[in-house]
């Protein structure tokens, strides 16, 4: 219990930037999974980017899933945490960890079972679809890995302990970089072996969770992993983390969908420059993501306490540095995307149509930040409904715009262009939305 701490009282820029830069770090060590297997998947040719890309937003879809644990691990125990209560706090932490299992579980075995017909949604050919069949297969198998760690992550951020989820998935990450090219190339097993490498990472990243919360006794002495099951804690934990959990499921259905829109006009190239450039994208979003978590663990513990001259001081912050990495981001992508993707996938026709869609995307990095930052405002306050409603509405409305943009001969820019306005508008909505809601919070 020593080790937990109270986000209350002390300097806030830096109780800010020690909560960030850990959870940032973190962040980009998850994406990285993704990157790493991307950069030596890449040498294999765009068809085996393509099957990885397909599964990866499968994966996604599921892993969103797993965002309830993790933002309710944030918010509840954080809530508790501000309020002193302690024992309710190891409460809903197990109760995190005990959900995160059992849902992992069951949808796992699902999309084991039904791999085959999830991949044909996308309509690829079937050498493609037959790699991406079998990597999808050996991760589902993980995903119980994926979401206790996912569980884990959000109660250490709550407890204001970031730094040891940066430091245990980077642990994960270096094993995945060491694993990858021996899988993928030197064993030859192609698309398999980033899966099995991506297993084998995750397994180590949940072992050395449980090393510290059961060994080192990091967060209480006497804290129990999986208990039985009560409705009041699931029901509070329901209710903050689903909304996240149906945003980032519905936009990676939505993103599921695209990827059949992008196949349509541009074939398996379309859908490995929407998956692929997707993925680059996600340094900006992972990154700047660390900050908003940050800012809604400050915030969580400051609204209990009623503090809210801190949690001002926090949002004034975090935006501020969400906009330089904005500005950043947008400069790098619009006059460098094509360069940046070579760095991945060497093919040229790949990398061309990888740049143009980081061209297009990159004009809305900064409406990006914004909606970030207002994200971490919403879920400290435990309005978690306003950014799902925001997100379920715009990212709807990318298929049929960019079915209708490609349909005017727009083609394949036009999805590149629905991605780019819809993130715009996300943005400008969510800070409107917070600064009506701001005057009933107070």
């Amino acid at each position: 219990m020593q080790n937990i701490k109270n986000l209350t009282e002390g300097p806030i820029r830096r109780q800010l930037f020690n909560l960030a830069i850990p959870i940032m770090g973190t962040s980009f060590i998850q994406m990285a999974y993704s990157l790493t297997d991307m950069v030596w998947v890449g040498r294999l040719g765009s068809g085996a980017v393509a099957a990885v890309g397909a599964v990866g937003i499968l994966a996604w879809l599921i892993q969103s899933i797993s965002l309830m644990n993790k933002v309710g691990a944030e918010v509840s125990v954080a809530h508790s945490i501000g309020a002193r209560n302690y024992e309710e706090a190891k409460c809903y932490a197990s109760h995190n960890l005990t959900m995160a299992l059992c849902i992992s579980l069951v949808l796992g075995t699902i999309l084991f079972v039904f791999a085959r017909p999830f991949i044909g949604l996308y309509g690829l050919s079937e050498d493609i679809a037959n790699q991406a069949v079998e990597y999808l297969r050996i991760i589902a198998t993980g995903f119980p890995l994926v979401f206790l760690a996912s569980a884990f992550t959000g109660i250490h951020n709550a407890a204001g302990m970031s730094k040891i989820p940066f430091y245990v998935s980077g642990s994960g990450l270096v094993m995945n970089m060491i694993l990858d090219p021996l899988f993928i190339l030197g064993f030859g097993w192609g698309t398999a072996g980033a899966a099995y490498a991506t297993w084998l990472s995750q397994f180590t990243v949940v072992l050395l969770f449980l090393y510290q919360v059961k060994i080192k006794k990091r967060l209480w002495v006497d804290f129990t992993l999986f208990i039985p099951m009560k409705r009041r804690f699931c029901a509070k934990i329901v209710r903050l983390g689903l909304p996240v959990a149906l945003l980032n499921s519905f936009f990676a259905v939505i993103n599921l969908l695209m990827g059949r829109t992008a196949t349509t006009y541009g074939g398996h190239i379309g859908l490995m420059a929407l998956t692929a450039g997707g993925q680059i994208e996600a340094i900006a979003w992972n990154s700047s993501q660390g900050f908003s978590t940050a800012l809604s663990t400050f915030t969580a513990q400051n609204y209990a306490a009623r503090r809210k001259e801190r949690i001002d001081a926090a949002y004034r912050t975090t935006l501020w540095m969400t906009s330089i990495f904005g500005l950043v981001c947008t400069l790098l992508f619009v006059f460098w995307g094509s360069e940046l993707f070579s760095l991945f996938v060497p093919e040229q026709a790949a990398y061309q149509a990888g740049g143009e869609f980081l061209r297009i995307d990159g004009y809305s990095m900064m409406f990006m930040m914004i909606e970030i930052t207002m994200q971490g405002l919403f879920y400290g306050t435990g309005r978690t409904v306003p950014p799902a409603i925001i997100s379920i509405t715009f990212n709807t409305l990318r298929v049929p715009l960019a079915i209708y943009l490609g349909a005017i001969g727009l083609g394949i820019t036009g999805v590149w262009w629905a991605i780019c306005i819809s993130s715009t508008l996300k943005g400008i909505v969510s800070f409107i939305w917070f600064r009506i809601l701001e005057k009933k919070i107070w």
